[in-house]
């Protein structure tokens, strides 16, 4: 699908509504287009990519379909398919069992807003990738719409009280707790620490999934806090 469009826009959030019924073609749909934007960077055939923090391995998966070395680290290891496969580990993501330098491409989708210290969490996916090699890194911002995560938009009206509304009508208990495995994180404060960083590049600050100049709407101060819906940074191991 052409990215940005309204049409990759759409389709994606069309699937996005349908996750929790079918998760599989949600997130196999997600990894092909998450690997066609690496590949507007870096060619994935030969390459060495880690997917930090990536569940049941959709992403590891249409990577190594696509000829790389993939290999998939998770703390979790509930999270992790049943059928998982060599170059899967359990690790955690502040501490990755690997040399400097390892990886051609580093990877995390939607983890930074669940770890509690992301700074440290980024030190450490620049650290494994080699100078002039790409991290890839997506989160869902605070103030997004989707912030909340199941319980959004309602977290606009306070966590707890969101929280609770969504254990009281769905009757199961929520996944998330804010400030447990959900942080308030924003747009403005992690571009900040990334520029003020030596030893990475941004090549791409933009929204994820917004159908038209996706990198305009994160230069706004307050503005991109609401309208991003969920950061991609691409950036690049300096030398």
């Amino acid at each position: 699908m052409r990215d940005p469009s309204f049409h990759r826009s759409l389709t994606l959030f069309r699937t996005f509504l349908r996750e929790q019924d079918d998760p599989h073609t949600a997130y196999e749909l997600l990894a092909r287009d998450a690997a066609d934007q690496i590949e507007r960077h870096v060619r994935l055939d030969g390459r060495i990519v880690l997917d930090v923090g990536g569940g049941r391995g959709y992403f590891t998966r249409e990577f190594r379909r696509r000829g790389a070395h993939g290999y998939l680290f998770e703390p979790d290891p509930a999270e992790l398919a049943p059928d998982r496969r060599a170059g899967t580990v359990v690790a955690d993501g502040y501490l990755l069992p690997l040399a400097d330098g390892a990886a051609d491409v580093c990877f995390s989708s939607n983890v930074l807003e669940h770890v509690r210290d992301p700074a440290t969490f980024l030190s450490e996916l620049i650290r494994v990738t080699r100078p002039g090699g790409l991290i890839y890194v997506s989160f869902t911002n605070w103030l997004s719409p989707w912030g909340g995560h199941e319980w959004a938009p309602w977290h606009y009206l306070g966590a707890e009280r969101a929280r609770a509304r969504y254990e009281r009508r769905t009757g199961r208990a929520a996944k998330h707790r804010l400030g447990e495995n959900l942080f308030a994180i924003g747009v403005g404060p992690t571009l900040r620490h990334v520029r003020e960083r030596g030893d990475v590049e941004i090549v791409s600050a933009r929204s994820r999934y917004w159908p038209v100049f996706p990198g305009a709407v994160t230069r706004v101060p307050v503005l991109r806090e609401f309208a991003t819906w969920n950061l991609l940074l691409l950036l690049r191991r300096c030398p």
